[in-house]
């Protein structure tokens, strides 16, 4: 299968265009911010907080850097006016972080300060390893500044995460804790999938005990009984500690744990990027890629059905 799927994720490029958007509308809000902002109330109305994501990744030109942080400080000021339950989430790639870091950490620091106005959250994603270091420091940084409505993102696939936890505790920072979907050398990443569940228990168990803030990011229904334990454990009563899911992922499970009382926020991914965005989240993860394109062939032939 692994081959199979790696095949795929090669291949996807020839996919039609129009087949690509018609599975990724499940898990995409759309191209503009009105239907970001849309998909954000619906949620709210089902009693989940969300996050939006607008798409661009990799970008090496600074106009299309100061472009990207334009449109988050408009979603924001939209955010805010709409009274959303809603913050943003940032990856420093969209912000020309590879060729420019300080250009990267200015406009960081402008969408930041523009969240704050309106009393909302930003979350600086992870990406791959390569801007492990760079990510976190500037994440310090803003910290440093006075700026308290600023989190990060953890992998616990990572070998190194643990550290990167303890080098941050005194911070108490506001972390989204992930697996990861970056397919990292074996030297620095966990493969097998129990170590990597090991690790990610390990890692939330550490934020909670030193008191930061921590967001349980994940589908996986065993991480999800484990975080629910740890809650147990510590006396953390339902809504003490978040879950979060990406959108049109798991909707039954992100409707049961609502319904027991528990915080869930939705990952919500926008913009004109989605096409870029979908085929390299694919390549960089065959078998994501392979399950996709089964699923489009199901939604095809009718023999798959989305979860709800």
């Amino acid at each position: 299968m692994r081959i199979l799927d790696r095949l795929i994720a090669r291949s996807l490029p020839v996919f039609p265009r129009f087949l690509v958007r018609w599975v990724a509308s499940q898990y995409i809000a759309g191209e503009d911010p009105a239907a970001a902002l849309d998909t954000v109330e619906r949620l709210s109305r089902h009693g989940a907080r969300a996050t939006l994501d607008l798409l661009g990744e990799e970008v090496t030109e600074s106009g299309q850097a100061r472009e990207i942080a334009q449109g988050y400080r408009e979603v924001l000021s939209a955010i805010g006016g709409r009274n959303l339950p809603s913050g943003v989430s940032v990856k420093l790639s969209g912000l020309g972080v590879r060729r420019d870091p300080e250009l990267a950490r200015g406009l960081l620091g402008e969408i930041v300060a523009a969240a704050r106005e309106v009393r909302r959250f930003v979350r600086i994603d992870m990406e791959d390893s390569t801007l492990t270091d760079t990510t976190l420091s500037i994440y310090r940084g803003l910290r440093e500044d006075g700026f308290a409505n600023v989190g990060i993102v953890l992998q616990a696939c990572l070998r190194r995460t643990l550290e990167d936890a303890a080098s941050l505790a005194d911070l108490r920072p506001d972390v989204r804790v992930v697996k990861g979907i970056y397919v990292e050398p074996e030297a620095i990443s966990l493969r097998d999938p129990e170590a990597i569940r090991e690790s990610y228990v390990r890692l939330l168990d550490f934020l909670v005990d030193k008191g930061c803030r921590a967001a349980a990011a994940t589908h996986d229904g065993k991480l999800i009984f484990a975080t629910k334990e740890i809650m147990r454990r510590r006396g953390i009563t339902p809504g003490g500690l978040e879950f979060q899911m990406l959108l049109g992922v798991r909707e039954r499970l992100r409707d049961a744990l609502l319904a027991a009382g528990q915080r869930v926020r939705i990952y919500v991914p926008f913009g004109k990027l989605w096409y870029e965005y979908s085929l390299r989240r694919l390549r960089e993860n065959p078998a994501v890629a392979g399950h996709v394109t089964r699923q489009l062939f199901g939604r095809i032939f009718g023999f798959g059905r989305r979860s709800r």
